[in-house]
């Protein structure tokens, strides 16, 4: 029979740290977090930064993702940003976003568990568009401020997310084209220290061919390997625009891509291009991925529609997300209280649906449209 006296000594033993840090790691972000009250040790543990870095590595070495959802509810006219489980079911409410509109233009980037959101009016010159990173993970959302320090006059912004490898930090990377004068301002927020720094043009070299007052700012964008790349439009081919977080510095180069409707997308690790025209007539997008840069080596591969899913969604469907092997398309279909959501295989080139489950706070579930869903890897890093 088990006595005070053997109680005692077993709530003396301890475990190695070691043992304790491989436990934490094996755990949810929710769980670790409410490990920070067991006591002052524990507190210290969890919230060093070496512990939040080597969580996020082996996280993303077990795939430990979860989806990041907008979502638009024409009822009461209020965007939703939401969070789910990689493999559907009951989505998780994050913010409400008031005074949306549906036509609002929404975009939604992400970087070792975070998520840079951004929503803007159509039409309006981008300078007013609310951006937000959120870490899904933690709950955790942080708005950007505007940069004060711009010259006046109205320009086409774009945001981009990005992270600098070589210094372990996550950036924001904004690109503002003036009209008048005719100019590309390019500034930098840092999620280090909180505060932009704008990039003096003397340091901004810009691509032979290409003036500063002529860079073209496309939706969208991927930051790889410390590198955010983004698609510009000519009349006879599709050019890649770099921005090197290490050398501050642009370029650009070309690929064998004919303009259409298209997006930029990463695609297990690599940058690719998705052209989504003509579906209806083809059944079927091109897709282009960049396997070297600087032999400017890309391999195109197609994806085919099954006629039955095109009749559904009709002629608007173009792709949202790459995880692994899985494509995550635009168009949703609401029934009841269940959305449903296609995904195209890459390896078995056939497609799946999703679906997730709206819960009470959405009383008219059939006036929710699906904008925005990303993957994000499990992550402790704190806003």
């Amino acid at each position: 029979m088990e006595t005070l006296e053997d109680r005692s000594r077993m709530a003396k033993i301890s475990l190695p740290g070691e043992i304790i840090e491989e436990i934490l790691f094996r755990l949810p972000v929710k769980s670790i977090l409410r490990f920070k009250s067991v006591s002052k040790p524990w507190l210290s543990r969890i919230s060093d930064p070496s512990f939040t870095k080597l969580h996020l590595t082996r996280a993303s070495a077990a795939h430990r993702i979860a989806l990041f959802i907008s979502a638009y509810d024409d009822s009461t006219r209020k965007r939703h940003l939401l969070s789910a489980a990689h493999d559907g079911g009951p989505v998780t409410h994050l913010m409400t976003l008031d005074n949306a509109c549906s036509t609002d233009i929404t975009e939604a980037e992400h970087l070792n568990g975070l998520v840079l959101f951004t929503c803007m009016k159509p039409y309006s010159d981008y300078d007013h568009a609310q951006v937000f990173v959120v870490n899904p993970s933690t709950h955790s959302i942080f708005k950007l401020s505007y940069p004060d320090f711009l010259i006046n006059g109205k320009g086409r912004v774009r945001y981009s997310f990005a992270f600098n490898e070589c210094t372990n930090e996550h950036k924001i990377l904004m690109m503002r084209k003036l009209s008048e004068p005719k100019k590309t301002e390019i500034m930098i927020f840092s999620l280090s220290n909180y505060s932009w720094r704008k990039i003096s043009p003397t340091a901004v070299e810009h691509p032979v061919g290409c003036l500063p007052g002529h860079l073209t700012l496309t939706r969208g964008s991927v930051c790889v390997d410390s590198v955010v790349h983004s698609t510009m439009l000519s009349s006879s081919s599709l050019n890649i625009l770099r921005f090197d977080l290490r050398t501050e510095k642009l370029s650009i180069f070309s690929t064998p891509i004919v303009p259409r409707n298209q997006c930029i997308l990463k695609i297990n690790g690599r940058v690719g291009v998705v052209c989504h025209d003509h579906l209806v007539e083809s059944n079927k997008m091109h897709m282009w991925i960049l396997y070297d840069y600087e032999t400017s080596v890309w391999v195109q591969e197609f994806i085919r529609f099954p006629e039955s899913l095109i009749k559904l969604t009709g002629p608007i469907l173009f792709p949202l997300e790459v995880n692994m092997y899985e494509i995550i398309f635009s168009t949703s279909k609401v029934s009841g209280n269940v959305m449903s959501v296609p995904i195209y295989n890459l390896k078995r080139r056939c497609f799946k649906s999703l679906e997730f489950t709206l819960g009470h706070q959405f009383p008219c579930p059939k006036t929710m449209k699906l904008n925005q869903i990303k993957y994000y890897v499990e992550s402790m890093v704190p806003l």
